[in-house]
């Protein structure tokens, strides 16, 4: 499962569950179409605290899907997660994709106001990892 809402200072993304290569590469195309419209500049903000952890089909995916969304103008984005597992899965992605730089990755399970956290990141540039 995933979704894309358009917020005031960029999108949210939402995965969830099982993310199947094929439902992943929907997801690439549906990006597209909403980031057509995106302003030059954007943060993004991915809600993955449901997520389970990738296919290698669905992660290399997932790359190119990372990859657009910087090319097509985020500056910072956050990603919230509940799993060790999918926390060291997408770091590494990010390190790959070429976003690491860019992304802070929040544990949903020892941060209750998660995505308040995100959105300052995203939006002020205010650092979770230097609190």
């Amino acid at each position: 499962m995933y979704k894309i809402e358009k917020k005031p200072w960029g999108y949210k993304l939402i995965f969830g569950d099982i993310v199947s290569t094929e439902e992943m590469k929907k997801w690439v195309e549906d990006s597209k179409k909403a980031l057509a419209t995106a302003p030059s500049k954007f943060g993004v903000m991915v809600d993955m605290r449901t997520l389970k952890p990738l296919s290698p089909e669905a992660k290399a995916v997932m790359e190119e899907g990372q990859k657009l969304y910087k090319a097509k103008g985020m500056e910072r984005s956050a990603v919230i997660l509940s799993s060790a597992v999918l926390t060291l899965q997408f770091k590494r992605i990010a390190q790959e994709s070429g976003i690491y730089q860019w992304e802070r990755y929040i544990d949903a399970g020892k941060d209750p106001n998660a995505e308040k956290t995100a959105e300052e990141w995203i939006v002020n540039g205010k650092d979770p990892d230097k609190k």
